[in-house]
């Protein structure tokens, strides 16, 4: 810290300087003509251009100095004598620094090394740099620095940089293949009296003028099927949804998911939209189907489907339709440990659909993306149940590369098993369920009938991840939550 503190101070010297010279070290706009790597495209000897981006790279070498001005697209070569300056300008150029963001008029030429470059005869300081760069432009190394001062990242990580230009192109690329197939975008409520939708713990707030508790939404699909009963037939909402659960390299507490629904689908219809979303956007932002992972490489162009019951059945002997105790029984006859005694069917099944994740082991395996199906109905309280087997559910999972990606189903719509269903979670959740209670105006909806549907949750983090080949949720979110400094 002394070393920067006393860097910073000699750039705060050349700020009263600049200001004494009676520049403004902070001006104002200043006409870009386009990006650089436009710019450079368009080179003609001679050619006259104007461009603005950060300084960087100085190199002296007699009364020349080279540079390099670098903005979100690329850099150009700067070259600066006191002879194509005024004495004012080239007194403000020995005043400016690495990392000073500034505007260049001049004319385009070629160095004998073939180099394209502005000789520059007009200088313009749009903003002082206060701070040196990090590790003198050789990129930031420091994870915990990276995460926290996300925008030093972008200005010396390109790589960074990429990552969330290919981010903005796959939730662009989302829209357009459901706009172009007649989805409507809608925005639903952030903030919710009643959290509902998916499992998970809520972040809680207070409304002051209203007097009343409210809940940052853990998923917004409750209102999304309200719109379905007021007659929208296929809807989706790009959504911030917030868990107030831990943080790992798959878990942020506020995340970006892909809500779809379609009136008069079901479970088939919503995995055959899942494959073709995700193969188009992978073609539309990589070119490719067949890309890399965590070391392993993924084909897209493959899809796979695997029964969660059948996997159920080959690794524990048990039916959909088995009674507590002979669960139980099975499972201790392979080995796992039952913790706890009067367990519901329901709380085994959870127990056990964690252990497993199927998805995960056969998306490794098998390199390509899985969707696991036939989830036991205990898993899917919004869930219909499948007409082959009541104990199962028209539910599925989407696995690629090991990780959970989407979840969809034929959505229930018949209201008074939908009561039913959701009593029996909360009278199982019991006490530790202290925010929880049914939602009524939800339940009063579908009362006024909501048509058959399919559902579709993605979570855009995660497929961004897996697009951009990151292997934590953290490189993929620009600004993630981290705990405050120095703790």
């Amino acid at each position: 810290m002394n070393e920067i503190n006393g860097l910073t101070k000699e750039r705060l010297k050349k700020l009263e300087s600049i200001r004494a010279m009676g520049f403004d070290p902070f001006g104002g706009k200043f006409l870009k003509e386009c990006l650089i790597a436009d710019l450079v495209k368009g080179f003609e000897e001679h050619k006259r251009v104007r461009t603005a981006g950060r300084l960087f790279a100085m190199r002296l070498m007699g009364k020349s100095t080279f540079c390099d001005l670098k903005d979100e697209s690329g850099l150009v070569q700067l070259y600066v004598r006191p002879d194509h300056l005024s004495d004012q300008q080239f007194q403000l150029f020995q005043n400016m620094d690495m990392g000073d963001l500034v505007g260049v008029e001049g004319e385009f030429f070629k160095t004998r090394t073939e180099a394209i470059s502005i000789r520059v005869d007009g200088l313009f300081l749009l903003s002082k740099s206060l701070r040196p760069m990090p590790e003198k432009w050789h990129g930031l190394k420091d994870v915990e620095i990276r995460y926290r001062r996300r925008y030093l990242d972008l200005i010396s990580n390109d790589e960074t940089r990429e990552i969330f230009k290919k981010r903005s192109l796959i939730i662009r690329s989302l829209r357009r293949v459901l706009d172009e197939q007649g989805y409507l975008e809608v925005e639903t409520p952030m903030m919710h009296s009643i959290p509902g939708g998916a499992a998970g713990k809520p972040f809680k707030t207070h409304h002051e003028a209203l007097d009343m508790d409210l809940y940052l939404r853990v998923a917004p699909e409750l209102y999304l099927k309200k719109l379905l009963v007021g007659g929208f037939e296929k809807v989706y909402e790009i959504n911030k949804s917030f868990r107030n659960e831990g943080i790992s390299t798959r878990h942020n507490p506020e995340f970006t998911m892909l809500e779809v629904y379609t009136a008069y689908q079901d479970v088939h219809d919503v995995m055959d939209l899942t494959e073709a979303i995700v193969k188009k956007t992978a073609r539309d932002v990589l070119g490719t189907l067949v890309i890399d992972f965590e070391g392993t490489h993924l084909d897209l162009g493959q899809w796979q489907r695997v029964s969660f019951a059948d996997i159920m059945n080959q690794k524990f002997d048990i039916q959909p339709e088995d009674p507590v105790d002979a669960w139980i029984e099975k499972l201790k006859r392979n080995g796992v440990r039952i913790e706890g005694k009067n367990l519901s069917r329901s709380q085994l099944v959870n127990v056990v659909g964690e252990m497993l994740e199927p998805g995960s082991e056969f998306s490794k395996k098998e390199n390509r993306p899985v969707f696991v199906t036939d989830y036991f109905t205990e898993l899917c309280p919004l869930a219909k149940k499948s007409k082959k087997n009541p104990y199962l559910s028209d539910r599925f999972e989407l696995y690629i590369g090991g990780m959970e990606i989407a979840n969809g189903y034929s959505e229930l719509n018949d209201p008074i098993e939908q009561r039913q269903r959701l009593l029996t979670e909360l009278k199982e959740k019991g006490k530790d369920s202290t925010y929880e209670t049914l939602d009524e105006d939800f339940l009063t909806a579908l009362e006024y009938g909501m048509p058959p549907a399919g559902g579709l949750g993605i979570g855009i983090d995660r497929l961004v991840m897996v697009l951009t080949h990151q292997p934590s949720i953290r490189e993929v979110i620009l600004f993630p939550q981290m705990k405050p400094e120095g703790q």
